[in-house]
């Protein structure tokens, strides 16, 4: 198993660093297209569908939503309005389920959640490529969420007691959060000095750290949930030793449009 992992890892890494950051323009929104698509792929199957022409068909849907929100980008602003109510909504859902599944366990939700985690992804990750550091941005936004992915393991094997929702995810600790976000907290603060960031830039840094990580925990936890009410351990076999694309960018779904958003709402970066 570790050495499928590792031949996988070594195999996708150029493709995925090669797709984010050397791509521009529509070569760029065609290669994250893919990978959203792959994984509306995946979603169809969290969603309660098994055959393939259906997974198949749901996986299209999403393809051409893409390519009209490619075309009239002034929808931008209303998908990624739509992405942050569904993640408020989402952080409840995890947090009392199994309770909460009564109001989604019904293919149709399912499929329109799957529309509310995916799309907003997509569009926030263009935005912050048209905008001035783009590429920056990105990567700033995946160390964020490594980084917390990171402080969160050790801090959860060192310290983990209170179980943070264990009825979706037993592991996951709230000691673990607190790991992931001081691991986050030191990244930031040390880019800012490095950065020479003034004291407001310093602090609105914090603030979004502080934001950008807890969200992204329940994008980890919501697919998680998910993937519970479906039965299934992994989103897919896409990746050999990894599971999905889900399983690696449930993170990220939820991470990218709140970091888009505070970039905007800060007018940072986009200037």
């Amino acid at each position: 198993m570790l050495k499928q992992r590792i031949i996988t890892a070594l195999l996708m890494l150029p493709v995925a660093l090669g797709g984010f950051f050397l791509l521009e323009g529509g070569a760029f929104a065609l290669f994250i297209a893919a990978v959203i698509t792959l994984a509306a792929w995946e979603w169809a199957q969290l969603a309660g569908f098994s055959e393939q022409p259906q997974r198949l068909g749901f996986a299209g849907v999403v393809a051409i939503l893409l390519l009209l929100l490619f075309n009239y980008q002034q929808l931008a602003g209303l998908l990624m309005a739509l992405g942050m109510a569904w993640w408020v909504l989402a952080s409840v859902l995890v947090l009392t389920f199994p309770e909460s599944s009564r109001h989604w366990a019904g293919r149709p939700a399912r499929l329109l959640i799957g529309l509310l985690v995916l799309l907003p992804a997509w569009q926030g990750l263009l935005l912050l490529k048209q905008w001035p550091h783009g590429n920056a941005l990105i990567l700033a936004v995946m160390v964020m969420v490594w980084g917390a992915d990171i402080g969160a393991y050790f801090a959860g094997r060192a310290f983990g007691k209170r179980k943070l929702a264990p009825e979706v995810s037993p592991g996951k600790s709230w000691e673990g959060v607190y790991g992931g976000l001081l691991a986050t907290v030191v990244i930031a603060l040390a880019v800012g000095i490095y950065c020479q960031w003034s004291v407001r830039e310093l602090i609105l840094g914090m603030l979004a750290t502080l934001l950008v990580v807890p969200v992204s925990v329940v994008g980890d936890l919501t697919e998680s949930m998910f993937k519970r009410h479906a039965g299934v351990k992994d989103s897919s076999n896409l990746l050999p030793g990894h599971g999905g694309i889900l399983d690696r960018i449930d993170s990220l779904t939820a991470a990218v449009p709140l970091f888009t958003v505070l970039l905007w709402l800060f007018g940072w970066g986009v200037q």
